[in-house]
């Protein structure tokens, strides 16, 4: 059955994004009913999601959204591979803070048929939600790439800051964690973190025109780190689900402790309002993700 999805990213830096846009682009199951970026310099961001569509031939919806967090943050993260946007074909028209009418009137058009996809901070979701109360019950679902959900990474970790998506905007991240959705399942580090690839791999991975492209906006990212499938395993489960294990609970955000911003804490509870991925079948994954992008 085709998914109607709405993608909300903070494309341009670490190269997952750009995995999981070409993932959802090559995906037969799946209709892009948009994308939303977010994130310091959303319309680079924009433009990077926009030359990705162009090169899989498709037109897609896109609209930059918040460019600040909910609260004033020092922090401005900015996306390194827009400086690969002179290579590729890409509109230049995008103007910040028009995402959140985009989703709130796209997800009112597709009442409980919109699977909401969040693989950056949530300043826009919070913001959606925020404006419109009556959002989160008219989606079907929302899946999340945040959190971390184990005592061992968080000690051995650069903490709170490695819980990127919640830590650089908590309010946000708290706002969306005390909202009920249909169905609501987190992707956190304990389990995204098991998908790294090999600099072997690697070489099997970028076979395609479109995968190329992925690689090159991502290049400065893979100047200095490894590959890890954070983001398009989120989107793999939307399809397969089986590709991981869940369990089900309540999730906590800490936006008071200084120390702790943005700190997710999951409290199993069989009557909890959503899901944690517990473990992930990393092979099968891998066999997937290659299936649907690399043939």
């Amino acid at each position: 059955m085709v998914k109607k999805i709405l993608l909300d990213t903070d494309i341009g830096g670490d190269i997952d994004d750009a995995l999981c846009l070409a993932y959802l682009l090559q995906q037969p199951l799946c209709k892009i009913v948009g994308i939303t970026t977010v994130g310091g310099e959303v319309e680079k961001r924009a433009m990077i999601a926009d030359a990705i569509c162009k090169a899989a031939g498709k037109n897609i919806s896109i609209y930059a959204g918040a460019d600040q967090t909910l609260l004033p943050n020092s922090l401005y993260p900015t996306p390194d591979g827009a400086v690969k946007l002179t290579n590729w074909p890409h509109e230049t028209t995008f103007k910040k803070n028009q995402a959140v009418d985009f989703m709130r009137k796209t997800i009112r058009e597709n009442p409980n048929e919109i699977s909401l996809l969040a693989i950056g901070h949530l300043t826009n979701i919070a913001l959606l939600f925020l404006v419109d109360p009556e959002i989160p019950s008219l989606l079907k679902e929302i899946y999340i790439m945040s959190g971390v959900f184990s005592a061992e990474l968080e000690a051995s970790m650069e903490m709170p800051m490695g819980n990127w998506n919640s830590w650089i905007d908590p309010h946000a991240s708290a706002i969306v964690y005390n909202t009920n959705v249909p169905i609501h399942k987190t992707f956190g580090l304990n389990v995204t973190s098991k998908l790294v690839l090999t600099q072997e791999d690697r070489l099997n991975i970028f076979s395609t025109h479109l995968m190329r492209v992925v690689e090159d906006f991502g290049s400065p990212w893979l100047q200095e780190n490894e590959i890890t499938f954070h983001d398009p395993l989120v989107a793999a489960c939307l399809f397969e689900p089986q590709l991981c294990n869940y369990q089900r609970g309540f999730i906590e955000v800490d936006s008071y402790n200084k120390r702790k911003l943005g700190m997710m804490s999951f409290l199993a509870n069989t009557r909890g309002n959503c899901e944690i991925a517990s473990s992930v079948d990393r092979n099968r994954f891998f066999e997937h993700y290659v299936s649907i992008c690399c043939n």
